[in-house]
C-alpha cells in the first residue's frame, strides 16, 4: 500500500496527500485572517463614532464661546463645523454649557461613546 504513494521514476508533480495538506493549511490561515479582519472592521467603526463625538464636543465648545447661555443641538453644532460621518448616530441629550451630555454610536459598532461638559470621552 505504501508503494502506491511513492513516485515512479520519471513522474513529476504532487501527490494527493500533499495537495490536501496544502489546502487544509490555506483553510486554517483563511479562517484566522477573516476573524482578524472582522475585529479590525468593528474597531474602525468604533473609532469613527469616537472621532465624531470628539468633533461634536469641539463644535459645542465653539458654540458656547459665542453664546454661553444657548442650548446646543446637532443642527447648531453643524453650523460650527461638525460633520456627521455616515452610519454614526450623534445625540445631544443635554445641550447647556454646564450640563453638556452627548453620545455617539456607529450602526455597525459595538460601543456607545459619551462625553460630558468636562470633555472626557467614556466608552
Amino acid at each position: 500500500m505504501v508503494q502506491v504513494f511513492r513516485k515512479k521514476r520519471g513522474q513529476k508533480g504532487f501527490t494527493l496527500i500533499e495537495l490536501m495538506i496544502v489546502i487544509a493549511i490555506i483553510g486554517i490561515l483563511a479562517t484566522i485572517a477573516i476573524a482578524q479582519f472582522m475585529f479590525y472592521t468593528v474597531k474602525g467603526y468604533n473609532t469613527a463614532a469616537r472621532g465624531d463625538l470628539k468633533n461634536m464636543s469641539t463644535a459645542a465648545q465653539a458654540f458656547f464661546s459665542d453664546s454661553p447661555s444657548g442650548t446646543a443641538t446637532t443642527a447648531i453644532l453643524q453650523t460650527y463645523g461638525y460633520r456627521v460621518t455616515n452610519n454614526v448616530t450623534p445625540v445631544v441629550t443635554t445641550g447647556t454649557v454646564t450640563g453638556l451630555a452627548m453620545t455617539a454610536v456607529h450602526s455597525a459598532g459595538t460601543t456607545t461613546y459619551s462625553v460630558a461638559s468636562t470633555g472626557n470621552i467614556t466608552p
